[in-house]
């Protein structure tokens, strides 16, 4: 069994002894900690109100019964919107004035996990100075559940229309061209949220023909829900075989996007973002933010197109800071998370959708043409084990002062940018290994830069 604690939520498998897994017990304990925090800094007498939302997981129902319950025991007015993907959670804490939300999902990862991801007034992610503290009250069991007259109580409201109503309202969605372009649009929902919400959006935007692939939201995943090309072979055949324009494959709670192209090529996860930033920059004018893990296809086109592009820590909180920091104008991560200020800060796939196909239908080409049309970039993911005594930051230190003339960053972990090609390393907080992210213009380029990096480790650490 698993349970991880981590400033953005509470993530583990469901079942085993509390404290190994994600039990009833720690279900509770940690949503009680949470609202403790909430009503921090809160007018005590006021009446909080807290939105819940969930991806259909097989044990999504049992989950939300546990906080719904909790979050009314310690005092709090839930609503509860029910089957909702992760943005549609966020903007409805928004839309309801609350005071904070939790959306149950454990986003790409198997059936066996759930998870609390905890969010504030905004509808944003709890950065590190927060979730520390949430943490820190669950440790300690600081909380006091509320006696019988001051019990919560539970309304039932679903944001899904809302939100496509949200989507369709923005300024560079453009319908209009979506329904003349008579697109072919096939979706893939890995039977989760995305299997009610993207189908309907489509709809919404005038799509011609809609594919359903794994839309039943039973929770019972067809494939691996993390949407990489390893775990699309299968939805790639389909798209290939069939006529379908382009396919949309979403993660469970659908905040990450993955784009397959007419003839089942992939459009890579990685270019969600850079299409997409591509698209918005042409219209409005400014600046771009993205993870130091994702591609710098970005950094190209956002020059392109007169802007500045900086990176952040890897972790939506610290891409969402950053971009707040440099008023960007679009940003997100190469995961396929998009984020679009203009909605709101937090990453989302229907938002994706409908500016990606404003975008194709504008263009007059196909999406494996459309794709062409970017810089061509390979990312390599690799790892390197140390044993436990070695000092992993005293490495990642004289890594950065033997590459001192290239242009390093260590906001987060050490990343080294080279003349078209980076290496990006970072530690792990739970094991003695170093990940080694690189990129180049090839396959063999990515890979290589990478074996010479983990030679300098070895070098380093005498291994």
């Amino acid at each position: 069994m698993a349970l991880i604690k981590s400033i953005s939520g509470i993530r583990g498998t469901i079942g085993g002894r509390p404290g190994e897994g994600l039990s009833p017990l720690d279900l509770v304990k940690f949503t009680a900690a949470y609202l403790t925090w909430v009503k921090e800094g809160r007018d005590e007498g006021r009446k909080l109100r807290i939105v819940v939302g969930r991806d259909a997981r097989i044990s999504g129902e049992m989950v939300s019964l546990l906080v719904t319950g909790t979050l009314m025991g310690m005092g709090a007015d839930v609503v509860n919107i029910g089957l909702a993907s992760t943005p549609t959670t966020e903007l409805a804490v928004v839309a309801e004035n609350a005071d904070g939300g939790i959306i149950l999902t454990a986003s790409h990862n198997p059936k066996q996990w759930n998870a609390l991801k905890l969010l504030n007034e905004k509808g944003e992610f709890l950065n590190d100075a927060e979730g520390k503290k949430v943490l820190s009250i669950a440790e300690n069991e600081r909380f006091v559940f509320a006696e019988v007259d001051d019990l919560g109580h539970e309304s039932f409201v679903d944001y899904t229309a809302w939100h496509i109503e949200h989507v369709l309202k923005l300024d560079l969605v453009n319908v209009e061209a979506i329904k003349k372009a008579r697109f072919s649009v096939a979706v893939d929902a890995v039977n989760s949220v995305g299997g009610i919400v993207v189908p309907r959006l489509l709809k919404a935007l005038g799509v011609a023909e809609i594919v359903e692939i794994n839309c039943v939201p039973d929770g019972y995943f067809a494939h691996n829900p993390e949407p990489v090309p390893e775990n699309l072979q299968a939805t790639s055949e389909l798209v290939r075989k069939g006529k379908s324009d382009v396919c949309f494959v979403v993660d469970p709670d659908v905040d990450r996007l993955a784009i397959i192209n007419e003839d089942g090529t992939m459009f890579n996860e990685e270019y969600t973002l850079v299409a997409v930033a591509d698209y918005v920059l042409s219209f409005t004018k400014g600046n771009t933010v993205s993870n130091l893990s994702s591609s710098r296809a970005l950094r190209d086109i956002t020059e392109l197109h007169g802007g500045e592009y900086n990176p952040s820590a890897v972790g939506e909180v610290n891409v969402t800071t950053m971009m707040k920091a440099t008023n960007a104008v679009i940003g997100g991560e190469g995961n396929g998370g998009v984020i679009y200020p203009a909605s709101h800060y937090g990453r989302d796939s229907l938002v994706g959708i409908g500016l990606f196909l404003s975008h194709l239908a504008s263009s007059g080409l196909k999406c494996s043409e459309l794709r062409a049309k970017y810089p061509d970039y390979t990312i390599s993911k690799n790892k390197i084990e140390l044993t436990p005594e070695i000092d992993v930051d005293d490495i990642l230190l004289k890594i950065k002062e033997k590459y001192r003339d290239e242009q390093v960053n260590d906001t987060d972990g050490i990343r080294i940018d080279f003349d078209k090609e980076w290496v990006h390393l970072r530690k792990s907080n739970t094991e003695p290994i170093i990940r080694i992210y690189s990129e180049s213009r090839s396959p063999e380029r990515a890979n290589a830069l990478a074996v010479k990096i983990m030679g300098v480790i070895r070098e380093i650490a005498g291994i």
